[in-house]
């Protein structure tokens, strides 16, 4: 009988250092997973914020008619779309499509490039523990570009 016990209680000790060893493992994969398909649900709902966005107001932006008030306009509509400025950052910029592109030129002079950047930061971003402070340092990106002539409406290349 003495033998059988000190094997049962051999066999609970052995689970409780597996069981110690393993569970930061599955919690470190989990949080990979669900900042993974955040990232993911991210990227889908930026393209889409992104594409409507540049057709609705790098198109004919209001007020000054440039680049940079037109790449404001798109930006805040962007973050005003995606609605996760905790975790998402936003960034456009227009840029000019000169006649180094082909034959761009000849179709519109004003032909513009809007350029949207994701930038998604994981969580947790900071962890703190007694004596140990751990930032991630990595922050994913996602680009999208669409080309457009601002002064035509309804002109996308």
């Amino acid at each position: 009988m003495r033998c059988a016990a000190g094997t049962l209680r051999s066999r609970v000790a052995q689970m409780t250092v597996e069981l110690a060893v393993l569970t930061p493992v599955v919690i470190v994969v989990a949080l990979v997973a669900l900042n993974l398909m955040g990232f993911v649900e991210a990227c889908a709902a930026f393209d889409q914020a992104a594409q409507d966005a540049v057709i609705a107001h790098g198109v004919a932006p209001p007020g000054e008619q440039g680049e940079r008030s037109a790449g404001a306009a798109v930006r805040e509509s962007i973050e005003e779309s995606l609605g996760r400025e905790d975790r998402c950052e936003v960034e456009v910029r227009g840029e000019s499509v000169s006649g180094a592109t082909g034959g761009a030129s000849g179709v519109s002079p004003l032909l513009t490039r809007y350029v949207c950047t994701l930038t998604y930061r994981p969580w947790p971003r900071m962890l703190r523990l007694p004596g140990v402070t751990y930032e991630a340092p990595l922050a994913l990106e996602h680009e999208c570009e669409l080309v457009v002539d601002r002064h035509r409406p309804g002109v996308v290349v």
